[in-house]
Parts: C-alpha cells; structure tokens; sequence
C-alpha cells in the first residue's frame, strides 16, 4: 500500500471518528442558537426532548421564537441506548408503514413507561413477557436485532417531542393478522395504514 493510499485512509478514519464525537457532542448538548425558521417543536424533535418541557426550561409563555436566541435543552427523557432500542422496535414493528404510524409505535412505549400498568423503563416495556407472551414480536423473532433506520430514529424524536400530548394509546395491532379477542375490546383512539392503536 503506498504513502498516499495510507494517508486517504487515515484520514478517513479521523474523519470518521470526528463525525461520530460531533454526533455524540450534539445528542448532548445544552443549549441550541435558535435559526431562522426553527419551532420549539422541530428544535425539540431534533433533541428528542418533550416540546412542553423544553418550553418550561426556556420560561416560554407563547410560540414566538427568535432567531439567534439560546435555549436551553433540557436532558431527554430518556437515554441513547433507550433511543436505539425504541428505534429498532418502531423498524421492526411499522416497517412499511406510514411515518405517522411509526411515530404511534414510539408513542406507545413511551405512554406504558408513564403507565402504572406497564414497566417503568423502555427496556423493561419492550422486552416485558406477560402470561408467557411477548409483548412485541420482533423480540420474540429477534427482528429486533436488525439496526434502526433514520426514519424510525426520528419517529422516536418525534414520539418524544410530543410525549404527554397524545390520545393515550397502549396497545397497537392490525386487525387482519391479531389473533387476539381480548386486543379487539380496547377502545380504538386511531387507525394508521394497517395498524389500529388503542388503550
């Protein structure tokens, strides 16, 4: 290998490196410098921190944003890790259906993290066995394993930034596959592409 082709490669690999720190230095990050055309929500889809809270910890009593003001970012609520796995349920859950319905599937996890119900954590919700069932198939299947795409990724921000504004829903399915009776008795809050959601 010559100097040249080393020199492409390493370089390479420290680029790599720095996009992966920048990557890690804005998921944690502090504060945002509002631009031009940015929402709280976007800025708080970007983050993957509820809107409310994100309004609360900048005192807004309204929408109105500025650009060039500095907001705090409040701590998501919930970790990187926790993310990935989310994203990888929402990949192997709604693969093929609309954005919407992917960002219901994150809805879902998150509103039995909140329910008594259910576990307290997104692992604990995600990985629960009830009455020696699964909850969600894809850990049963280990569909699960499969890495998430940027799609599902921004479907969990997305669940997250509206976190505590949703219709309450705990369950999912789709009617023409759920073998279930009891699933059919919940009260259906939405229906999106072949997934019903309801609590």
């Amino acid at each position: 290998m010559n100097k040249f082709k080393k020199l492409v490669i390493a370089a390479g690999l420290i680029f790599s490196a720095s996009a992966f720190t920048l990557a890690g230095t804005t998921e944690a990050a502090t504060n945002h410098q509002v631009k031009s055309g940015e929402t709280y929500y976007k800025i708080a889809v970007n983050y993957g921190v509820p809107v409310k809270k994100l309004m609360s910890a900048n005192n807004a009593k309204n929408s109105a944003l500025n650009p060039g003001r500095n907001l705090v970012i409040p701590n998501s609520t919930i970790t990187a890790g926790e993310k990935d796995l989310m994203a990888r349920l929402v990949r192997a859950e709604a693969v093929g259906e609309p954005y919407a319905g992917k960002v219901a599937v994150a809805t879902v996890v998150l509103n039995r993290v909140a329910s008594k119900d259910f576990p307290n954590t997104v692992k604990g919700v995600i990985n629960q066995i009830s009455n020696g069932y699964y909850a969600f198939s894809p850990v049963q299947n280990g569909q699960i394993n499969k890495p998430a795409d940027a799609e599902s990724k921004r479907a969990v921000n997305e669940a997250l930034a509206f976190q505590g504004q949703g219709n309450g829903s705990l369950f999912f399915f789709n009617p023409k596959t759920a073998v279930s009776k009891w699933v059919f008795s919940r009260e259906t809050t939405i229906v999106i592409g072949n997934h019903r959601f309801a609590k």
